[in-house]
């Protein structure tokens, strides 16, 4: 079928969108109209070259649509189910599927890093025959998609599309982080460093969680106002002065801070910004090339923990009915972190106002 897509073709970009020809689902694949993909840094590590991934490439990875077919044979999905697609297609019988930690599953790594859906295929197809890869099992930025079902979960029917797009990403990454990586517990002192979707996700889930003090910090200090309106008790600009900040409101750290900014040094940062006894959790991406620096007796001396979180450590297909019921419960309100809707044609535009800490959690709606 014929559809429209947003195609990185060289580190820089930029996306340009194009017609593109989709081959229907194969066995175990959906097709899906695109309601909603939103714009998240992961995209834009690709588009500026932190993330090598394989070009050609239809970016976006944080979707939501409508199924509108299915591949040949039984599937579990049908005609008229909306759904989340997630950036992980856990295949569900690797040692790490089977182990209930669906982030690190083996073959749907190796399937994103190829740029190909989960069985090994492209669905894609240039006017010149070249065939794009796939980003991260979605690429959303499109009209519609073929997707591994293993990249899908079913949502309830009257959740909206913008909003449940960012389930995929940026909830999923952000409470998932503060609920299980870092295991915020009533009574916590939380700080959370980078106001972005994840962030800000993080933010509510410290809440929803029982933390009695969160510190938001960030440079923009717009993101900072919104955090305190999202619930945040106390806000610190971001720079050299934020470790002694968080500390002295905390009264000598906080018991779990969480890093979504994907900087090195603000990794190193946080983790100083942790207090004895503490957990540093970081789910930013940073350059290949970068390293860190750390105390190394604090680990013993003060029973430190240091812990990289990929998806939230979720697993889709529970975590996402489960964070679907706090938001309608009314204790995640992520459509607050809503702050814009662009149409396919402008998301160029969109990135740019991403880059520049404008935006907190933009979506394309083709």
């Amino acid at each position: 079928m014929r559809t429209r897509g947003a195609v990185l073709t060289e580190v820089g970009g930029p996306l340009e969108v194009v017609d593109l020809e989709l081959d229907p689902p194969g066995p175990g694949e959906l097709l899906v109209r695109v309601r909603a993909t939103g714009l998240c840094h992961s995209d834009l590590s690709v588009i500026d070259g932190s993330r090598i991934r394989p070009l050609p490439m239809v970016l976006g990875h944080e979707a939501a649509g409508e199924v509108v077919g299915t591949g040949p044979g039984p599937s579990e999905f049908a005609v008229g189910d909306r759904v989340v697609l997630s950036f992980v297609p856990a295949c569900g019988s690797c040692r790490w599927c089977v182990a209930g930690r669906q982030a690190l599953c083996e073959p749907g790594a190796a399937a994103n890093r190829a740029g190909t859906l989960l069985g090994g295929e492209r669905r894609l197809r240039l006017p010149d025959g070249t065939r794009p890869h796939h980003h991260l099992g979605v690429s959303g930025f499109a009209e519609h998609a073929v997707v591994s079902a293993r990249s899908a979960t079913r949502v309830p029917d009257d959740l909206p599309f913008d909003v449940a797009a960012l389930f995929g990403c940026a909830v999923l990454t952000g409470a998932g982080a503060a609920f299980y990586s870092a295991g915020v517990v009533p009574g916590d002192r939380v700080a959370v460093f980078g106001l972005g979707g994840v962030g800000l996700a993080a933010l509510l889930a410290a809440r929803a969680a029982g933390a009695t003090q969160v510190v938001a910090v960030d440079v923009v200090a717009g993101k900072r106002e919104l955090a305190l309106a999202l619930g945040a008790t106390d806000q610190v600009e971001g720079g050299p002065d934020a470790v002694e900040a968080v500390r002295s409101l905390t009264g000598g750290g906080a018991d779990k801070v969480i890093d979504t900014t994907g900087v090195a040094a603000v990794l190193e940062q946080a983790y100083l910004a942790t207090g004895a006894g503490g957990t540093t959790v970081t789910v930013g991406l940073p350059h290949p090339d970068r390293r860190v620096s750390l105390p190394a007796l604090s680990l013993v001396a003060e029973e430190r923990t240091l812990k990289g979180s990929y998806l939230g450590s979720c697993v889709p297909r529970r975590d996402v009915p489960r964070f679907v019921a706090l938001y309608r419960a009314g204790r995640l309100p992520v459509h607050e972190l809503l702050s814009g809707r662009l149409a396919l044609d402008e998301v160029n535009t969109g990135f740019t106002r991403l880059a520049s800490g404008e935006a907190v959690r933009q979506v394309v709606v083709p």
